[in-house]
């Protein structure tokens, strides 16, 4: 196996073992914790992540195709992190320190954000909204289309500093919405929507689950269809400059992936029931990640190794521009 890329293996190894420790934790509270893991809806993302692991180890080990084997075991890495992490984040809930809306709230009006106006407006434009609830919407599909785009390019080292990144920002969210819970302004302000010309956020239907954690009247813990609880900072923001980080060495799609993920930003506080600056916070959390990762590989924050694979490419180039095929490690500008 060339040298460059052993780096890669063990990123890969590095991930599944994150995962696996942070199921045990989950299972842990599931036998002898406050929650209730409602089994059956472990099994189709669990079985899910063992057969995409298992090809992607089969088309690296065997067939020797190593984009097509960093597809299937990051596309599996992603399933199963997010399997784990979702009742992870509910773990975080039942502590139930004191809510810092009211910190958060204050910040914003510092900042001269009016957050009731902004909300106002929205609402008052349907036309925008048809903009923003897609792009807001776009969280998931974009977070595989990454591992798409970036395997079959043939950026591999950065397909797997994309996970470590993901995985390493959804983690330090979950803890600092530990100690920094919030509901967000739109149960801090107390607004109705029949004021707003019935508009109601996205996330309206994580807040009897939050509240629920909180008090202790849910227990209940699903591996599908997990209602994302954290406020501050917000995961929306950080992963969507995440995305277009990932992404901006593919030249035919960098301005299409900076603009969706410019239009999920704007989003967010209104379809998040963010206040701006979980958003702000989330920037900067994705910012220190993919900059903490960038020099764990060597690299610099503006550049990422990259070790290119002797392979056909995936993509066609009326569709993607292909990695160069070499054997030496190829460097990528961000």
């Amino acid at each position: 196996m060339p040298t460059s890329q052993h780096p890669l293996l063990s990123m890969i190894s590095a991930v599944w073992m994150t995962i696996g420790i942070i199921a045990l934790v989950v299972l842990a509270f599931g036998l002898f914790g406050p929650f209730e893991l409602e089994w059956r809806t472990f099994i189709v993302p669990a079985c899910a992540t063992a057969l995409l692991a298992g090809g992607g180890w089969y088309y690296r080990a065997i067939r020797r195709e190593e984009r097509l084997g960093a597809i299937l075991s990051s596309t599996g890495q992603i399933i199963g992190f997010a399997m784990v992490a979702a009742p992870l984040s509910y773990l975080a809930a039942v502590p139930a320190f004191p809510l810092q809306d009211a910190m958060l709230n204050g910040l914003d009006r510092r900042l001269g954000i009016d957050w009731v106006s902004m909300i106002s407006f929205i609402s008052q434009h349907s036309g925008l909204q048809h903009v923003l609830l897609p792009a807001y919407g776009s969280f998931s599909v974009q977070t595989i289309t990454t591992v798409l785009i970036l395997g079959m390019t043939g950026r591999l080292v950065r397909l797997n500093a994309f996970v470590h990144a993901f995985i390493a920002i959804t983690l330090i969210a979950i803890v600092v919405s530990i100690p920094c819970p919030a509901t967000g302004p739109w149960l801090l302000l107390d607004l109705d929507p029949a004021t707003e010309n019935g508009f109601l956020p996205a996330s309206a239907t994580s807040w009897p689950v939050f509240l629920g954690l909180r008090d202790g009247t849910l227990s209940a813990v699903q591996g599908l269809h997990s209602e994302g609880i954290i406020t501050f900072p917000s995961l929306h923001a950080a992963l969507g400059i995440l995305f277009s980080v990932a992404v901006w060495p593919v030249k035919r799609l960098r301005w299409s992936v900076f603009g969706l993920n410019g239009l999920m930003l704007l989003a967010t506080p209104a379809y998040g029931s963010h206040y701006v600056v979980d958003v702000i916070a989330g920037i900067l959390l994705a910012a220190v990640c993919w900059t903490a990762i960038a020099r764990q590989l060597g690299a610099t924050p503006m550049t990422l190794g990259l070790a290119a694979i002797d392979s056909p490419p995936l993509a066609p180039d009326r569709l993607l521009k292909p990695a160069q095929h070499t054997l030496s490690r190829e460097v990528e500008s961000v």
